[in-house]
Parts: structure tokens; C-alpha cells; sequence
């Protein structure tokens, strides 16, 4: 996030400025001093030529000390350069009145001057002592002269009258003119500061409201946007609404071709969808790839299905990314006002849980959000929370169901299948549970201790007497994804003492039709180990057979729910037929789920399918109940042999 600028208070001036200002006021000091030195020589030569010694030598002597002002005035000291100048004329002037005509003396003209250049060039308290100074100059000479201590002669006038007064009158003039000149420019200089702060109070205003990538609203300005409208519509009684965007497979399109073309698309999406809707409705970006439309004027829910489904059919066309075609879809989640909802977190939040609703059925599809979403959303929070500590507590644990190879029914391995335990939600069972733990992340440190767990176990029952016994452990395509599911599965070996072809990891199809070189790296480091790799509820899925080639899976699991219909539904016979011969043709094995009653036992054996699990032979069970029961089962086959 950029850093806001400081704000400055309205007595500070930036450094430059301050430079600037003191260069120009020297420079205006240097011209007054000229000024003044111009217009002492015109009145000295006056003076000359008139026989005025004293007031020639007066103008001489102020002329000297004028130029040493100038000197200081070069030598950047203005400030001594203005008193100097100040100074000199003013006793200067003095001497002249005094010894000339008076108050009636030409040289009186000199004075307002004198407090213009003060009041422009120098200090308040110059300016004040100067006043001072002329005030009693003034009240001196007419008192001296009313009481005859003092008499000042206003001689007759000649030629040469004229050159102190058109010369003081001039420099005045000058100096004005000047003085006004850096007024107009100061003015002109502030205008254009103003101007340019302006502007940039509303880019920094734009910034703050809107989305740097794509220019639309950002979340700030949605939500003032949103109060807008539906303050709007509660007066007027309507209704208002918003759709709640997310692009599917977004990070696919990031990882494939790159950041830069994602960021691409985000714009394309923006201004697609600016495009498509109402003037009345407002698109923002929320981040990432998250948009909201925000929904004015609408007379019946129905207008806001329509909305949707326009944004749908935008998503229709592909996007063009580097000179490729692109597709991309979107699920919306929609929220409407008041029904949802009466402010903006409110909405949003609604929305969001629709959205998610829509992902959950398919994708590139809108939902409205309802009641019964909102309590699957707190089960989904109270779920959650309670998982975050069940580690801690304990509140896991294992159970065990048996597999078994049809031909001889003699035990050949284990499914571990996790169970929780709340002291206040009770039994959570798997199918609640395991989602949450995924969408979570939570699934990584729980599928960790199941892997230690299980091995553990299974190295007991080996060293009790079930020898060659595999314990197969569900693997979410989460563990994956983090990465490290093989270090997980390295600790839990190294830990256990177990044999690597003793642990069987199921995972499923979904995990491996996104074949990536990080999950085929992955996966060849499990098989080096000797792991073996099981698919589970085949043929739910994609049913893909070139990945079964590629990561060398050995195992298949027929989903029950195939299993159990084996008998009274043709198709799904059909199904399990084919997955057998398949997997005989591939020389895999082939496991069903769900078995349950000696029909679909036999059903089995008839079509060659080698191994099962169900409840023909036992529930899961906690380990030492699997124990006593395999114990049980491999004795009673001993003695049938």
C-alpha cells in the first residue's frame, strides 16, 4: 500500500519556495539600491550646478553608503542591505529638510516612499521605527520653527526644482511598479498551486475509491454507493440487490500463463460487464478476482435474474490473452434488498454465501441466497472452530474396516476411516466433517496425524500376529496441493517402523486429472518409497485411463454406490463389469466397496472382481475390535482349512 503524503500546515512553505522568495527579494533590493543611486546622482549634479555644497555632499555621502548596501545586497546579506538603504536616505532626507525648506521642502515627498520600500522590503520593526523617526522629524521642524528656534526658508522655485520631485516620483513609480509585478506573479503562482492541489485532491480521491488495475469502484466506494441506492429504494419502497462475481478456475489462467495475463483478463472481465448492464447498476471490484454489481431500480426479484444471466452469457464468448482464446466462467451469488438484507455487510455477506452455493452445484451458474444457505453457512463457522482445537483435546480417533481378497476371504488389509468426537456437537460424521476441514486448510494437519496413527497402528497388529496386513489411508487432494504429503508420509513410516508396502494411500480421480509436474514429482517420490496408490469411488469421476498409466496406480476402488445397487439395477452391473474387466486388462487390482449380502458376493466373484470391503464381514471398528476380530477370522480359516 502507497504511503499518504504529510500533510503540511498553512504557515510552511516548501523549501524551494522559501529560496525562491529570498533570491527575488534580494534581486529587488539590488534594484531599489540602483534606483536610488540614479536618482541621488540626478539630484547631486543638481545641486553642483547650483552651487548646494552641503546638499551635494549630503547626496554624495548617502551615494557611497548606498553602494556599499549594494555590495551586501550581492553578497547575498539583504536584510543588512535593506537597512543600510533605509537608513541612509532617511538621515539623508533629514539633513535636507532641515537645512532646505522644511515641511514645505520638496525632499518631504520622500518620506511615504521611504515607508513603502520599508513596509515592502523591510521589518515590521524597521517600518515602525521609521515611522517614529519621520513623525518626530516633522513635529521638530514645525515646533522649531513656531518658536523661532529654527527657520527654515522656502526659497524661489527654478529649473532645478524639478529633479527631486519627477526623481522621487520616478523611483516610487519604479518601485511600485516592481512590487506590483511579484504581487501579480504571487497571485498567478498561488492560482496554479491551487489548481494543481485540486487536482490532485481528486486523483487521490480516484485512488482512494477505485480499483488501480481496472478503474472500477473499489469496496469503499461501493459501499457508499450501495447506502445510496438502497436508501433510495426504501423510500420509494423498491427493491435493490447484488450480484457477488468469481471467476472460476482464475489461478489455473495465473499459473499457466502468468500473472500479467491474468491481470489482462481482470480489465476484460471490468469492462465487459460495464458494458453489458444498466446504466442504473454499478460494477466494482472487490479484489482478486471478486466483482460486485450492484443492482438500482428494481421492480421484482426476477430483474435480478435477468442481471445474472446477462453476465453469464458475457462470460460466453472467450477472452482474448496474448493472442490466445481463453474461456472463463463466473458464479454469482445474489442478494437482494430488503429481503437479505438492509445494509451493506449484510448483503455482501449473503452474497458471498450464495456464491459459493453456486460453486458448490457446478459453477458458471447464479444462485439467490436463502434462509437454509445462511445456516449452512454457521454450521460451516461453528464446524470449524470446534475442528481448530479437536487435535489438541484428542477428540480424533480411528476406525477399521477390513478388506478382504474374495477367492479364500482371508484378510489382506485395512481402510482407515477417521472418526470425531465433540463434547458438545457429538458424533460428527465424516461426510459434515471432512469438507470443512478441507475448504480450511485444517485437512493438513489432520490427515497428518491420520497417517501417524494408521501406521502406528498397523505396525501393533504386525507385530501381534497380522503379518502382510496393508492399511490403506484416504489422502485429500488438499495435502497435495500444500506439497509436503510426502515428508508427511516419510515421519509417519520413520515413526511407526512400518514397511512402506504396507501403506496404501487412496486419493481420488479429481486429484488426478489436474496433472501437474509438481503432483507427478510428487507422486514419484511415494512410489520410490514403495508406497502403493490406490483410486478411490472409481468411476464416480472422470474415469480416465491415461493417468492411470502415467502414475502407476495398482489399485482400484469400485464406489459403493455402485455395489450396493449390483443386483437390481442393470446399469450399474453393467458399470461394475467394466470396471473389472478394465482393470483386469491392466493387470490391476480391483476393489469393491459397499458389499453387504452374499448375492452381491457371489455377483462378484462371478465377474472376477478379486477383493471387497463391507459390512458382509464387518463395520469399522475401533482398532482393538479389528484386532480381536481378524485375530478371530484368520484362527476360524485355519481350522476350515
Amino acid at each position: 500500500m502507497e504511503s499518504k503524503p504529510e500533510p503540511v500546515a498553512d504557515d510552511e512553505v516548501p523549501a524551494k519556495g522559501l529560496a525562491d522568495q529570498a533570491q527575488l527579494g534580494a534581486a529587488r533590493v539590488k534594484q531599489v539600491l540602483l534606483v536610488s543611486l540614479a536618482v541621488l546622482a540626478a539630484s547631486g549634479a543638481g545641486s553642483l550646478l547650483n552651487g548646494q555644497w552641503p546638499d551635494a555632499l549630503a547626496v554624495g555621502l548617502a551615494s557611497v553608503a548606498l553602494m556599499f548596501g549594494w555590495w551586501l545586497a550581492h553578497c547575498g546579506n539583504s536584510s543588512a542591505a535593506t537597512t543600510l538603504l533605509l537608513a541612509t536616505l532617511t538621515a539623508m532626507l533629514t539633513a535636507l529638510v532641515w537645512r532646505n525648506g522644511g515641511v514645505h521642502d520638496s525632499a518631504m515627498l520622500a518620506y511615504p516612499a521611504l515607508l513603502m520600500f520599508a513596509s515592502i522590503l523591510g521589518r515590521r520593526d524597521l517600518l515602525l521605527w521609521l515611522v517614529g523617526f519621520d513623525a518626530c522629524v516633522v513635529v521638530a521642524l514645525v515646533v522649531s520653527n513656531a518658536f523661532g528656534w529654527h527657520h527654515n526658508v522656502v526659497g524661489s522655485s527654478g529649473l532645478y526644482d524639478m529633479v527631486d520631485p519627477l526623481g522621487i516620483l520616478a523611483a516610487t513609480a519604479g518601485v511600485a511598479w516592481m512590487m506590483a509585478a511579484d504581487l501579480r506573479r504571487a497571485l498567478h503562482s498561488a492560482h496554479v498551486e491551487n489548481t494543481r492541489v485540486r487536482e490532485s485532491q481528486k486523483q487521490i480521491e480516484f485512488i482512494a475509491t477505485h480499483d488501480s488495475l481496472t478503474g472500477l469502484a473499489n469496496r469503499i466506494l461501493a459501499r457508499d454507493l450501495l447506502d445510496h441506492i438502497t436508501a433510495k429504494a426504501r423510500r420509494q419502497r423498491a427493491k435493490a440487490g447484488v450480484l457477488y462475481l468469481d471467476l472460476d478456475d482464475f489461478k489455473t489462467i495465473n499459473d499457466t500463463m502468468g500473472h500479467s495475463a491474468g491481470d489482462d483478463l481482470l480489465k476484460e472481465v471490468g469492462s465487459r460487464l460495464a458494458a453489458a448492464l444498466r446504466a442504473s447498476d454499478t460494477v466494482c471490484r472487490l479484489g482478486g478476482d471478486e466483482f460486485l454489481v450492484i443492482l438500482g431500480e428494481l421492480k421484482q426479484a426476477s430483474d435480478a435474474a435477468v442481471a445474472a444471466q446477462t453476465v453469464l452469457e458475457q462470460f460466453a464468448q472467450p477472452f482474448s490473452l496474448d493472442g490466445f482464446k481463453v474461456g472463463t466462467g463466473c458464479s454469482i451469488g445474489v442478494a437482494l434488498f430488503p429481503d437479505d438484507g438492509a445494509d451493506f455487510d449484510t448483503l455482501l455477506k449473503n452474497a458471498d454465501t450464495a456464491m459459493y452455493r453456486a460453486k458448490e452445484e457446478g459453477r458458471n451458474a447464479y444462485r439467490f441466497f436463502d434462509a437454509e444457505m445462511n445456516a449452512s453457512i454457521l454450521e460451516h463457522a461453528q464446524l470449524a472452530n470446534a475442528m481448530r482445537h479437536a487435535l489438541a483435546r484428542g477428540e480424533f480417533s480411528l476406525h477399521y474396516q477390513p478388506q478382504l481378497e474374495l477367492g479364500s476371504e482371508r484378510i489382506i488389509g485395512a481402510e482407515a476411516l477417521l472418526r470425531w468426537h465433540n463434547p458438545e456437537l457429538g458424533h460428527v460424521p465424516p461426510v459434515r466433517c471432512i469438507p470443512v476441514a478441507e475448504r480450511t486448510g485444517l485437512i493438513v494437519p489432520i490427515g497428518a496425524w491420520v497417517l501417524t496413527e494408521a501406521c502406528r497402528q498397523a505396525a501393533e497388529w504386525a507385530a501381534a500376529g497380522l503379518e502382510g496386513l496393508v492399511i490403506s489411508v484416504n489422502v485429500s487432494p488438499v495435502q497435495f496441493q500444500r506439497g509436503d504429503i510426502d515428508h508427511a508420509v516419510v515421519d509417519a513410516l520413520q515413526a511407526s517402523g512400518l514397511h512402506a508396502h504396507l501403506l496404501e494411500l487412496e486419493i481420488t480421480e479429481s486429484l488426478l486429472v489436474h496433472d501437474t509436474t509438481e503432483l507427478a514429482a510428487t507422486i514419484a517420490k511415494l512410489r520410490n518409497m514403495g508406497v502403493g496408490l490406490a483410486i478411490d469411488d472409481f468411476g464416480t469421476g472422470y474415469s480416465n485411463l491415461s493417468y492411470l498409466k502415467r502414475f502407476e496406480v495398482e489399485r482400484l476402488k469400485i464406489d459403493q454406490s455402485f455395489v450396493r445397487r449390483l443386483h437390481d439395477n442393470p446399469h450399474d452391473e453393467a458399470i461394475v463389469r467394466a470396471i473389472v474387466q478394465m482393470g483386469q486388462n491392466l493387470g490391476l487390482k480391483v476393489i469393491a466397496e459397499g458389499v453387504e449380502d452374499q448375492e452381491t458376493l457371489q455377483r462378484l466373484q462371478a465377474m472376477g472382481c478379486a477383493e471387497g470391503q463391507g459390512y458382509l464381514w464387518s463395520r469399522p471398528v475401533p482398532a482393538a475390535e479389528f484386532l480381536a476380530f481378524a485375530l478371530k477370522h484368520q484362527a476360524e480359516r485355519k481350522i476350515g482349512a
